[in-house]
């Protein structure tokens, strides 16, 4: 096998889920994955720390780009406004990856450890999210409720997209939820500033 290696990150991504998805995450070997990819162990681990991360390597990336979007996002822009244009980066992103970002799904719906990851992810999405509010002068409390509310969102979203017939893209289902999301918050008239009392 030559030094050189071409695509071999996405190689091993696409065995890794396939064994994963098969045989499950705690019974799948890196050797068994290399073997499948054709490659060897030392090139795993090259990209990969851990056969974990093959699942969660994409979330720096995934962060950098939702901030990215928020710091691009117009002046005028209210702070939602701002992170859902991040949650439409990732949509973009996700839907090009559609089978693989389902598959991927698949295995950490399975696995309890994968999930509570999957949760650390989210989090630091939205600490993400706060920060490039924060950065667009938006205050502390209202950067941190956005980028929890828009986390939610995605969350949900994703879920729908994930699970349902595979008619609406990703991007429909966000717009559907921000708009619940605003139904959900919005106040009638002579709406007390309280809701104790």
């Amino acid at each position: 096998m030559g030094r050189w290696e071409p695509n071999a990150r996405g190689r091993l991504e696409q065995a890794a889920l396939e064994l994963y998805a098969e045989r499950g995450y705690e019974q799948t070997p890196v050797a068994e994955i290399t073997r499948r990819a054709g490659l060897t162990e030392r090139t795993f681990f090259r990209h990969f720390a851990d056969k974990r991360e093959v699942l969660f390597a994409g979330s720096g990336r995934l962060a950098e780009l939702c901030a990215g979007a928020v710091a691009a996002a117009p002046a005028a822009a209210t702070p939602m406004d701002a992170a859902v244009a991040a949650l439409y980066a990732a949509a973009d992103i996700f839907e090009e990856r559609g089978d693989l970002v389902r598959l991927r799904q698949s295995v950490i719906d399975a696995n309890a450890e994968l999930q509570e990851r999957e949760l650390t992810k989210l989090a630091t999405l939205s600490g993400a999210l706060a920060e490039a509010l924060r950065d667009r002068g938006t205050d502390d409390l209202t950067a941190r409720l956005t980028a929890e509310a828009a986390v939610a969102v995605l969350k949900v979203a994703f879920e729908h997209w994930i699970h349902g017939s595979g008619e609406q893209t990703l991007r429909h289902l966000l717009g559907e939820c921000v708009d619940s999301l605003g139904t959900a918050v919005a106040r009638g008239p002579g709406a007390a500033g309280s809701v104790s009392g």
